[in-house]
């Protein structure tokens, strides 16, 4: 036990220093970009990161976390310290497992279909709530991730701002693994053309509140292409392990 305290100690501390240099970071990459650092959100991606890791980042000053996965989120869910930090949901989500989180979380970030956007609004219904959710872009239209092609996005939106029970609060992307930083750049740049494109049109419950793009490899250079949330896990909580 001595042992596990000591590797627990640790890993505490890591995260203490790994916090204090992504808020440095995101500082750095906001003033790049003509912003401020309360401009962006900081979501850590907490996959795999136990429940008093989680809550001892929270306790650094972290206040939003978000789950990958339903079962996991569930098991962690009573143990998460809510009362200092809002959870989202930053996965895959099938529409079998929506019923499972609807009243669990503030914001569900990966919407790429009508199907998805419809069974979480009548699962939010029967809660009586209304559920914000972000509609994710497949922007480097790669055919093992999910999202909505770019070209497919406005009728997308126009089809959901008539669902009742779900209020879409922006874009959401993750673009493909690239080896130059002018690359992954690229993809950010086109990313936030779109999301301005977006938001000079007058769509009924549709607002672009939130361009959430960059992890934990680039979540600089997307904050410097204009995105104002980052999903950071591994800089943050070190190599995830898998079990």
């Amino acid at each position: 036990m001595e042992k596990l305290s000591d590797e627990l100690k640790a890993k505490m501390e890591s995260v203490e220093y790994n916090y204090a240099v992504i808020e440095e970071n995101i500082s750095e990459a906001a003033e790049k970009s003509g912003r401020k650092r309360d401009d962006i959100i900081f979501l850590a991606a907490t996959k795999t990161v136990s429940s008093e890791v989680i809550n001892h980042a929270v306790g650094c000053g972290l206040k939003y976390i978000g789950e990958n996965r339903v079962q996991e989120l569930l098991s962690k869910y009573d143990e998460y310290d809510l009362s200092r930090c809002d959870l989202q949901f930053i996965g895959h989500l099938q529409t079998n497992k929506v019923r499972q989180i609807i009243d669990k979380v503030s914001l569900i970030q990966s919407v790429g279909g009508e199907k998805l956007a419809r069974e979480i609004a009548r699962q939010a219904k029967a809660h009586n709530k209304i559920m914000d959710v972000l509609i994710e872009v497949n922007i480097g239209r790669e055919e093992n991730k999910s999202g909505v092609m770019p070209e497919q996005l406005e009728e997308l939106l126009y089809n959901a701002s008539q669902i009742d029970g779900i209020c879409v609060k922006g874009l959401m992307a993750i673009p493909p693994i690239c080896t130059e930083k002018s690359q992954i750049c690229k993809y950010f740049e086109n990313m936030h053309r779109i999301f301005i494109d977006i938001s000079s049109k007058t769509i009924d419950n549709i607002s672009m509140d939130y361009l959430s793009m960059g992890m934990s490899d680039d979540y600089s250079e997307a904050i410097e292409c204009g995105a104002n949330m980052v999903r950071v896990g591994s800089a943050l909580f070190g190599k995830r392990i898998y079990k």
